[in-house]
């Protein structure tokens, strides 16, 4: 705690006992039925004020988030929340937390909290280069990584899938399709399993609610807030649940309240086409490295002939056998950065799959697609699509009817037959309970910083432009001629970084939109 905050609730504390003396005296005066009725105690009081246990971030010798926190000087703490809270008083679950604080005090704003998206995405480890990208910006802010509940290493939502994803391709035919509804329903039994007692919980409304738990606790009476991607969600939700405890606002990878829930990925399938396309030029120019053709045409022919093999016969890469199921979801979460080491990684990973189309020796893969593959073929992420299943599923309810995912692949797949059938497929919460609340009313306004690039394959240029119309004093900055998901910090773009940068340092947003250009690849 700062020293202001400290002698803020010393004064407060004073006020306080002298204010129940005096009351007390004055009820002695008056008859029974004049005496003020006792105020009701705050159910949530133990948890705002709450004492954090702030201890160094590393778990041991081969923890390397920890080693980085702990170079970057931030120290961890666990909060304490309800796991139910219209229950208070019962079951409680504990929310990770990880903090640089302010090294120039003097000019502290105050705390920024991070969240880095998913949803299910772990955040507690961004405060070192979240500081790095605010350059001197940073050091007036008290930067803090939060875990949201049942993600990283706060208290774990685990349904044992063989998976670290519900997203899958419905596959070429109705055969295909029907697979995906029985591996949908699977995964959704195996949750309500092993996680049927929180899957009630996991929802960003209690994520919002959890945000605040941890404000009130850090001594805040406003916290800033920058999010990404669902991020960019959550802090809509948080500013709409608890108007006035927001201070400066940036959301980047702008989501359209109106566009989220479990079938978050319906239209992303032109932007995906248009990023797989220069990707394609890329990697065309580079075929003496690559070997996938010559010209554009060429490699996205390449991609479509692995995508035909894995239809007949599913691909054996490594120790993993790879069908038209999985094929899309891989070249689409390849496409997600848009600079030259992602668009390699991209390259090295459909030259493997290449090779095994083809046929002859079983390819090792390279590391990314190794990567790749475990997360999308084993269990070793099952926690990170537990929690981000969890928590799309438990926000917004999803068509039961299978027939009207069927009828939503085939309209995709007419206009795009390779990332369509990704787009408009069924998954898990199709066969979920129903969400426990309704999602939530997105306040009229809020003058926020957004920013997007305007090829962003996940969230849409256009998600950022219909929250800007609807928050009419918030700004937008836009970066063109990208296909980019998350900017500041993140891409490398000079000017979007220092519009968010002085919108950070000096709590006042730019007159008008901002535009930056990318530069050519």
């Amino acid at each position: 705690m700062n020293r202001a905050a400290a002698s803020l609730r010393r004064s407060t504390a004073g006020r306080a006992v002298f204010g129940l003396a005096a009351a007390a005296l004055a009820t002695t005066l008056l008859p029974a039925a004049a005496r003020p009725a006792a105020a009701a105690p705050d159910p949530l009081a133990r948890y705002e004020h709450q004492h954090l246990t702030w201890k160094s971030c590393l778990r041991g010798p081969d923890d390397a988030l920890g080693k980085e926190l702990e170079q970057a000087g931030a120290r961890c703490a666990d909060v304490t929340v309800p796991l139910d809270y219209t229950r208070p008083g019962g079951r409680t679950v504990t929310v990770a937390i990880s903090r640089i604080r302010a090294t120039d005090r003097a000019h502290r704003v105050g705390a920024l909290l991070l969240n880095s998206g998913g949803p299910g995405g772990q955040t507690i480890g961004d405060p070192p280069w979240v500081r790095k990208a605010m350059k001197d910006v940073g050091k007036r802010y008290d930067i803090v990584g939060v875990d949201p509940r049942f993600v990283g290493r706060s208290t774990a939502l685990d349904c044992h899938w063989p998976t670290g994803s519900a997203f899958r391709s419905a596959g070429v035919d109705r055969a295909g399709f029907e697979r995906t509804a029985a591996f949908s329903a699977e995964l959704a039994r195996r949750c309500r399993t092993y996680a049927g007692d929180l899957l009630p919980h996991a929802t960003t409304r209690n994520t919002a609610r959890d945000m605040d738990v941890v404000r009130a606790a850090l001594g805040e009476r406003r916290i800033s807030y920058l999010g990404y991607s669902y991020g960019t969600y959550l802090g809509q939700v948080y500013a709409s649940m608890f108007p006035g405890r927001t201070d400066r606002v940036v959301l980047d990878g702008v989501i359209s309240p109106d566009r989220y829930g479990p079938r978050l990925l319906r239209g992303v399938a032109p932007a995906n086409r248009h990023a797989l396309e220069g990707w394609a030029s890329w990697a065309a120019a580079r075929d003496a490295t690559y070997g996938l053709g010559r010209t554009r045409g060429r490699v996205l022919a390449a991609v479509d002939r692995v995508q035909a093999a894995a239809a007949r016969t599913p691909l054996r890469v490594g120790a993993h056998r790879v069908d038209e199921h999985v094929v899309p979801v891989l070249v689409l979460n390849g496409l997600s950065q848009d600079n030259a080491s992602a668009y390699g990684d991209l390259a090295q990973g459909v030259r493997d799959l290449l090779r095994a189309a083809d046929g002859g020796r079983v390819p090792t893969p390279s590391p990314w697609l190794a990567d790749a593959l475990a997360f999308t073929l084993t269990g070793t992420e099952s926690a990170y699509g537990s929690a981000q299943t969890s928590i799309l599923c438990g926000d917004v309810a999803a068509p039961r009817d299978a027939e009207v995912y069927w009828r939503d692949v085939q309209r995709a797949r007419a206009q795009d037959p390779f990332f369509g059938p990704v787009a408009g497929d069924i998954n898990a919460c199709a066969y979920w309970d129903a969400p426990r609340e309704r999602p939530t009313a997105v306040r009229a306004d809020l003058p926020a910083l957004l920013v997007n690039a305007t090829g962003d394959p996940r969230t849409t240029y256009d998600g950022a432009r219909q929250v800007r119309r609807m928050w009419p004093s918030s700004r937008l900055v836009t970066l063109r001629g990208a296909d980019q998901h998350a900017v500041f910090g993140v891409y490398g773009s000079a000017c979007a970084d220092a519009a968010v940068d002085r919108y950070l340092a000096t709590g006042r947003l730019p007159e008008r939109d901002v535009t930056c250009q990318a530069p050519p690849r």
